[in-house]
């Protein structure tokens, strides 16, 4: 499976934009504010239906337009084809394969996967637990068919179970259906944090690896906080323990769904220890760790975007990354200049130049 080429129409900066990906990397040069980040974002937008930048799919939407296209061709099979995804400033949004339309680009079971990393990606290490959890289950589902409905069976039962809650708090009782619910939320919690277990389990040693290969200090190692009990009896006994005062609280307070996963560095938390570079290269080695999971799991390399990575990295770590992303799949880079990403001896390789004004590309050969 591989991507081909991107075009943009009206997306953030780009009114009109197309270029052909190179079979093994791709590198976009150019200065700040030519809208490198913007064609990462249009190539996820397509292939996904989503912003990898912001929750707010409508911000895409260049300003002095209400319309929005990022269309990608891409080959699955020995199979050429379109995936279109068109955005309004109302919010209505269209996603089409090969000019059918779909309900959403999730329908297309062959669709490429994508990896992203943003330096406001940051937010994974420093940020709060809610975004690694969302993170770490996203990723599972690219490989666990079951997880979407995993996850809707859970958010059922919790959901279920607080409307128990605060209707014992008003009549003063407890209800009778709770053991019920309690039963149905252990069951799926337990699942649950099976499968991030399993994730931890077996993301850890790449990202060990990765992270020394890129110079990390120290042993890198992520943490699973289930929050839980990996027993559905010990589970159902736990929430019936703290029924009391999750009463009180209004909510359910034990579960998966404040669990958390922890990069640690010597035993400890890098987000309080380790610098930005050291973070950078803590999330990068994560993210690359996940593309080889999800490729040993599916069998399909997922697309790989990198915007501003090698900043903080010095000569010799950007040619160690370069060669890594080359040989693993297809990858896309941007930096400001293309000396920061070695490719002189490098095949199947294309290079795109952006100028400030981000209407001008060059392509060089």
């Amino acid at each position: 499976m591989q991507v081909q080429s991107v075009e943009l129409r009206d997306f953030r900066s780009h009114h009109r934009f197309q270029a052909d990906l190179g079979g093994s990397l791709t590198v976009i040069a150019g200065p700040n504010g030519s809208g490198k980040t913007n064609i990462l974002e249009g190539l996820h937008f397509g292939l996904t239906g989503r912003s990898c930048r912001t929750s707010m799919d409508r911000q895409v939407v260049a300003w002095d337009t209400d319309t929005t296209i990022a269309s990608v061709n891409f080959s699955s099979n020995g199979v050429d084809h379109t995936l279109a995804t068109a955005l309004q400033r109302s919010g209505d949004k269209r996603v089409q394969l090969d000019g059918s339309a779909l309900e959403t680009s999730v329908q297309i079971a062959d669709r490429p996967t994508v990896v992203v990393f943003l330096p406001d990606k940051l937010s994974l290490v420093n940020g709060a637990p809610g975004e690694r959890r969302l993170h770490m289950d996203r990723v599972i589902g690219a490989f666990t068919p079951r997880m979407p409905s995993l996850k809707a069976d859970y958010n059922q039962a919790l959901a279920q179970r607080n409307a128990l809650l605060a209707s014992s708090r008003s009549s003063g009782t407890r209800p009778q259906s709770l053991p019920a619910w309690d039963a149905k939320l252990a069951n799926a919690g337990t699942e649950l944090v099976e499968l991030r277990d399993t994730f931890i389990d077996e993301v850890s040693a790449p990202v060990l690896e990765i992270a020394k290969e890129l110079g990390l200090a120290g042993e890198l190692e992520l943490s699973h906080r289930p929050a839980a009990s990996r027993d559905a009896g010990q589970y159902m006994a736990d929430l019936d323990g703290r029924f009391e005062t999750d009463m009180e609280r209004g909510f359910t307070s034990y579960g998966p769904h404040r669990g958390d996963f922890l990069f640690l560095r010597n035993r400890r938390e890098i987000k309080s220890t380790g610098s930005q570079g050291e973070k950078r290269i803590a999330l990068l080695s994560l993210l690359l760790a996940e593309r080889e999971l999800i490729a040993h799991r599916t069998g399909n390399v997922p697309l790989l975007l990198l915007d501003d990575v090698m900043s903080e990295l010095d000569s010799q770590r950007r040619r160690l990354l370069t060669e890594r992303v080359f040989r693993a799949g297809q990858c896309v880079i941007t930096a400001t200049e293309f000396a920061h990403v070695p490719t002189a001896d490098l095949p199947d390789t294309e290079l795109i130049s952006l100028g400030s004004d981000s209407s001008q590309k060059l392509r060089v050969a």
